[in-house]
């Protein structure tokens, strides 16, 4: 089988300034006006530290560096930076500005596991010439790495895809010797089907069976009310004979 995938790894040293926060509570809002940020530290073996960083610097910076890279944050302009990953990004609801960040302090002797995100490249001939339809089933794999030897991302060649029903499983993936997979080999991550026309013409008579089945409905109920009918004329004609009989 033919390499469908490439892993990108990035090997910049990107640094974050940062002040140590003693700012909480009702008072963060104003940080936040700022132009700050509130963050946090932490990992094992390490004291939760509380920093605040500029809101703008951040932003652009993860664009570049997402959830994989490793980031040295220098508090108080320390020579000693950490070296951390972004672990959460909470943001607000509704204008998705950014509210906190906490930051993973790593080891960079030392293996984790991380969420890599997938990349499509290429054209398949089942999309383009075949109707196919491109499904992403997992839009990440679950790599294990030391921290500055994770990929930022790992690109899926579909060009070798020229089938509809094809499929790109984990075990299709190549890696390199930098880190290893950990997700179920037979994980599916990318498939064609086939593409199938909606209906455009709304129903808009019940199906016959359902139509005759309310016909009967009906025919029973008009014959029940026939039958009380009947009843009711057969019940009030012993009356009027006997009135006719006082009559007489």
């Amino acid at each position: 089988m033919a390499d469908k995938t490439k892993n990108k790894v990035k090997d910049q040293h990107v640094v974050l300034s940062a002040k140590k926060r003693d700012v909480f509570g009702k008072k963060l809002k104003k940080f936040r006006k700022g132009g700050n940020v509130p963050a946090n530290i932490s990992g094992p073996g390490f004291a939760s530290t509380a920093i605040g960083i500029d809101t703008t610097g951040f932003s652009r910076l993860f664009r570049k560096t997402g959830a994989t890279q490793v980031i040295y944050v220098a508090i108080d302009d320390s020579k000693d930076s950490l070296p951390v990953l972004v672990h959460h990004v909470q943001r607000h609801p509704i204008d998705g500005s950014i509210l906190h960040i906490d930051f993973r302090k790593v080891d960079l002797l030392i293996k984790i596991e991380a969420q890599v995100p997938v990349k499509v490249i290429g054209e398949s001939v089942a999309v383009t010439q075949k109707g196919g339809v491109l499904q992403t089933l997992s839009d990440s794999i679950l790599v294990e790495a030391l921290p500055d030897k994770i990929p930022s991302e790992i690109e899926i060649d579909i060009t070798g895809m020229t089938e509809v029903n094809s499929q790109i499983l984990v075990k299709d993936i190549k890696t390199t010797g930098d880190f290893v997979i950990k997700d179920d080999v037979e994980k599916v991550i990318l498939q064609i089907t086939e593409h199938k026309e909606e209906e455009l013409t709304p129903q808009t008579e019940a199906p016959e069976t359902e139509v005759t089945e309310q016909k009967e409905e009906d025919a029973e109920s008009v014959e029940g009310t026939d039958e009380k009918t009947e009843n009711k004329k057969t019940d009030e004609e012993p009356k009027e004979n006997t009135d006719e009989k006082k009559s007489e």
